[in-house]
This record gives structure tokens, sequence and C-alpha cells, in this order.
């Protein structure tokens, strides 16, 4: 398979790039599909960490290479999907949110110019429109919740682009925001191995239950996009495996027909 992420440029600590093959599911996009894994923290964004640590520096620059990625494929939309968001509801051009909440007077636009009866995505929809401004992404733009992630992938013709935000667990470490949980550092490890090989099954038939005890936003998210992958050939690169504040900081991006 032709690789389409070898050429881009890489802030990657784990290049490893498996391509996995299987049969065509009986619903699926009609084209190839490209997804950027990125965790999202508050301070992922500038405005609200201040002064840029080493740590968040690695993180920034992973994910700014992750999208860059999916943008390489241009496609015709790109869907963020992330916590936060009711079943059935959608966010679109005009909806905006803020960083008020974090201690910073920053607005944040989900797609163009916000509207004043515009709706207010969660966080991880509006880090991840900004990691999509950073890009120069023009591509239109929809947020989903991760129930609502495999109908609209299947309705969509491609390529298609797909932000998922997520993180790991926060019990990684004594001084994590849910305190240390031995099972937390398998448990990321499980879900880096899974991205690092496209192993989407292995990401859909991640245990929910485990995920809310460990304090991980992101299982429901990488539930859905392995479903939604199913059984489709992957071709796959873990950029970011850390934990640098106690929480699971997985980066990653995969291509996949």
């Amino acid at each position: 398979m032709l690789d389409t992420l070898g050429s881009l440029p890489r802030t990657v600590r784990d290049t490893r790039v498996v391509t996995t093959d299987a049969a065509t599911p009986a619903t699926r996009p009609a084209s190839s599909v490209a997804v950027a894994f990125c965790p999202a923290p508050p301070l992922l964004h500038p405005a609200v960490e201040g002064r840029a640590a080493a740590e968040t520096t690695r993180l920034r620059g992973a994910c700014h290479d992750a999208v860059a990625a999916v943008l390489s494929v241009r496609p015709d939309v790109v869907v963020v999907v992330g916590g936060g968001a009711a079943a059935g509801e959608r966010f679109g051009p005009g909806d905006a949110g803020d960083l008020r909440g974090f201690g910073v007077d920053v607005e944040v636009p989900f797609d163009g110019r916000p509207r004043s009866d515009g709706r207010r995505p969660p966080l991880p929809h509006l880090l991840a429109a900004w990691l999509l401004d950073e890009a120069g992404c023009t591509a239109t733009r929809t947020g989903v919740g991760p129930a609502d992630l495999g109908a609209l992938l299947a309705s969509l013709p491609g390529p298609v682009g797909v932000l998922a935000m997520g993180d790991g667990s926060a019990r990684r470490t004594v001084k994590a925001p849910g305190y240390l949980d031995p099972a937390a550092g398998p448990f990321d490890a499980a879900v880096a191995a899974a991205l690092a090989a496209g192993d989407a099954a292995a990401l859909a038939a991640l245990d929910p239950a485990e995920g809310e005890r460990l304090l991980a936003s992101g299982v429901p998210t990488w539930r859905a996009v392995g479903a939604a992958l199913a059984d489709r050939a992957v071709s796959a690169r873990l950029r970011l495996d850390e934990a640098p504040f106690g929480v699971g900081y997985l980066v990653a991006d995969w291509w996949s027909r």
C-alpha cells in the first residue's frame, strides 16, 4: 500500500507504520479516511498554559504533525469527535466557545465567524478547532459525539478527515488528578499498542467501564473510531505516548481505505 504519511515532518517518538488488511464491512465510508488522535487537556492551548514546558511543546508538536497528516489527504470534510456532545448534537459554522473557565479571555470559533445564536461546543471540540486553525484547514468542519460518528462517516463520500480528541488515564501517578492506579499504565499501554498497530478492533473492544474507572476520557471516542473503521486496511503511526502530569497523552495518525 502507498503510505501517504511517509513524507510528512515528524516529531515522532514511535515511528512504526503498520498496515493491516481485512474484508470490507457492510457499511463504511466510500473513500479514504484519515484520523488524527489527540488528547484534549486545556493546556494544549498555549494561552491556558502560559509559559510553555518541554512536555507540552512535544505534545503540541506531535498533535500538529498528526493533524498535518490528516490534512495531507485533502479531505472534503473534517469530522471532530470528542466527549461532551450529546447524542444527535452537531457543531458547525457559527458555533464557538471560550476558555474563560481556565483563566484566559480567549474565544475559540469552531468554524468561521461566531454567530450570536451559535452553540457552545465542548472543550475537546474547541481544542480540535484550534489545531485545525493552526494547520490552515479550509475544509468543512462538523463536530459530533462518539455515539454519532459511525453513522456520519458512513454518509460521507470522502476523502474524510477525523480529529479524535481524548485523554488516556488520569490515574498514572500519585500526583495525577485521580491518584495512582496500578492498572492505569497497562491500560494506556494497550491503547498505545492498538494505535501503533492500526488495530481498529482493539480500540472498539476497549472496556468502557474500566476506562471510566481509570478516568480515561478518550475511551468512548477511541471505541467509536475503532468501530467505524473495523475491517478496513489501516496504516498507522504512534507519535507520542507520555504521561508528564499523571495523565496519559497519546497522539497518533491513521490512514485507511
